[in-house]
């Protein structure tokens, strides 16, 4: 679906195209724009029938302070000692209202530390590594006939034979035909006895793997910055909009918190009689400058809560400013990003909207 948004003072209706070619207008006396961090202000920049710059865009704001969760990796822990880090840092399931729920744990700066060094928020967790002779990833070459050293494959399939016969097993447990009670009983006690294990399973499609140790990865929030932003490119879509075009922009405060947090999660293990990480070389080398980063699709910020329109797009109760009924909820109307996973911050703003529309509406 595209759609664009006219006003008239007010918000009075959004024309919604299908693939299909079909068109319609939808009058409505609110609207709320959910289309995520991305698109949100590429539908808000794209309709200019009133307003030349896009609506709600009356002082530049709309598509600045994009934000995601900056990651990189770290550190990592050799097999022989990845036991003891998994057992304590792995995940863990809760149990509640009859089901098993998964968490993992994972280590954070203090708030001190943070204040201290002038540092963002940020975090390590742990994750598995596969070995590069996991039978099964021997076996798909093998089968596909792309194996460039078949002895050596074969070799991995035979060594892992046990760990084949498991994946069958994990296989049918998937199967559609296997009853759901049954399979919820197995599923429900395997997060309860081993939540390692089912993550694993879950993160390898259900194959087990020959592992190689952990990797140590972090995630760091990235400092609210104007110039990181969605603009309009010169290409259009299906229904004629403008492509967004992104600049997303990683500066010097996240880099310098991404290689501290190596450096004290590597000394607070070794404070702690837990096994050393050996270091990335950037990290090991003090180069923050060569760290490789990648987003964590956690789009953020776009169209930025503020209490005074000069400075954001949306006001607390996420209604865009000077329109009495139009409103934007999503990651893109955080003012910060924190470094933690978006998800129930955006149920929690998106509930809040809701009972705050329907107080509006009563």
């Amino acid at each position: 679906m595209s759609a664009s948004v006219t006003m008239v003072g007010i918000f009075s209706h959004l024309d919604v195209a299908s693939v299909g070619g079909r068109r319609v207008r939808i009058e409505a006396r609110h609207c709320v724009l959910a289309a995520s961090g991305i698109e949100n202000p590429r539908l808000l920049l794209a309709s200019r029938d009133i307003h030349p710059n896009g609506i709600g865009n009356h002082h530049d704001r709309v598509g600045r302070y994009l934000m995601d969760h900056a990651a990189a990796r770290v550190g990592r822990i050799p097999t022989e000692q990845m036991e003891v880090l998994a057992r304590l840092f792995g995940f863990f399931g809760v149990r509640h209202k009859g089901r098993a729920h998964m968490f993992m744990h994972g280590l954070a700066l203090t708030p001190e530390v943070q204040e201290r060094e002038r540092l963002l928020n940020a975090a390590v967790y742990f994750s598995t590594e596969r070995a590069p002779d996991d039978p099964w990833d021997a076996l798909k070459r093998l089968l596909l006939r792309r194996s460039g050293t078949v002895r050596r494959d074969l070799l991995s399939v035979a060594a892992g034979s046990g760990l084949l016969v498991k994946g069958v097993g994990m296989k049918m447990l998937a199967d559609g035909r296997m009853p759901r009670a049954l399979k919820d009983l197995v599923i429900n006690t395997a997060i309860r006895l081993s939540p390692n294990m089912v993550a694993n399973e879950f993160q390898d499609r259900g194959l087990p793997r020959k592992l190689a140790g952990l990797r140590i990865e972090a995630i760091c929030e990235q400092a609210p910055n104007p110039d990181s932003r969605v603009t309009l490119g010169l290409r259009r879509d299906r229904f004629g909009v403008p492509i967004a075009r992104i600049d997303w922009r990683i500066e010097v405060a996240e880099r310098r918190t991404l290689l501290r947090l190596a450096e004290i999660s590597r000394d607070a293990l070794a404070g702690a009689g837990l096994p050393v990480p050996v270091l990335e070389d950037w990290a090991a080398q003090r180069r923050p400058e060569d760290i490789v980063i990648i987003d964590m699709a956690h789009t953020l910020g776009t169209t930025r809560m503020s209490s005074d329109a000069r400075k954001g797009v949306v006001n607390a109760d996420c209604r865009v400013h000077g329109l009495p009924n139009l409103h934007v909820s999503g990651g893109s109307v955080f003012p910060t990003s924190g470094h933690a996973n978006p998800t129930l911050m955006i149920l929690a703003v998106a509930t809040r909207l809701a009972d705050h529309l329907n107080r509006t509406l009563d």
